[in-house]
């Protein structure tokens, strides 16, 4: 089903990807930024059924697609509440630091990402999904075989997510679990981080023993 979905900082590099994918896969999507020139410039460069809007525009769509930056996810997310009551919000937000050593998971208050956006929007339905997609692979020709962990608290809301993943092609939306796991999915990417530098691939998730999974089965 041709969908709306908005990308809440989709200028950035995942949402640039996500963006092109989703087009490709026959949705219409919305192109977010606080910055609407450079929103429109990201759209006109991905071609046909994408658009260039506010964050507040991307807000107007069956599905909300948050990835802006860590340092800027909470501001953003609580600038947008009005905007979100009563949608479907997917959280793609990895909090993540890094040094010497290489890439860290950082410890959040609420718990993960995904959880400080159900706090700030106690109107909207949030789920976590799109953690371990490479940014880099969405924007290539590359062929894409990966799954995408998703978690949340509403069925629906779940499946709604599951369902949207598979339309683009080579991706799988896996149930993950409560909404509560999402700090260990989220945290999960700076290990995938860690093998791509050491082993220079760009490696995602796919979970062993699903092979059969069908569209009816999640």
């Amino acid at each position: 089903m041709r969908r709306v979905v908005g990308l809440v900082g989709g200028t950035g590099a995942l949402g640039r990807g996500l963006a092109r994918r989703l087009s490709l896969a026959g949705h219409r999507v919305l192109i977010g930024s606080r910055d609407l020139v450079r929103a429109e410039e990201s759209a006109e460069s991905l071609g046909d059924g994408v658009s260039g809007v506010t964050n507040q525009g991307a807000c107007d769509a069956d599905l909300v697609l948050v990835a802006v930056p860590w340092s800027g996810h909470d501001a953003t997310v609580s600038s947008l509440r009005g905007d979100l009551d009563g949608r479907i919000v997917v959280d793609c937000v990895n909090p993540l630091g890094f040094d010497e050593r290489g890439p860290f998971a950082l410890s959040v208050d609420a718990g993960s990402a995904t959880q400080s956006a159900q706090q700030l929007l106690p109107d909207s339905v949030v789920v976590g999904a799109f953690h371990h997609v490479s940014a880099e692979v969405l924007a290539s020709d590359d062929a894409l075989f990966s799954d995408v962990l998703v978690v949340g608290d509403d069925t629906d809301a779940v499946e709604s997510v599951i369902d949207l993943v598979g339309t683009i092609a080579g991706l799988r939306g896996v149930y993950a679990g409560r909404l509560r796991n999402a700090g260990q999915v989220e945290a999960l990417t700076a290990n995938l981080i860690a093998i791509n530098r050491r082993y220079r691939v760009r490696s995602g998730v796919r979970i062993a023993g699903l092979e059969s999974l069908s569209d009816t089965d999640h």
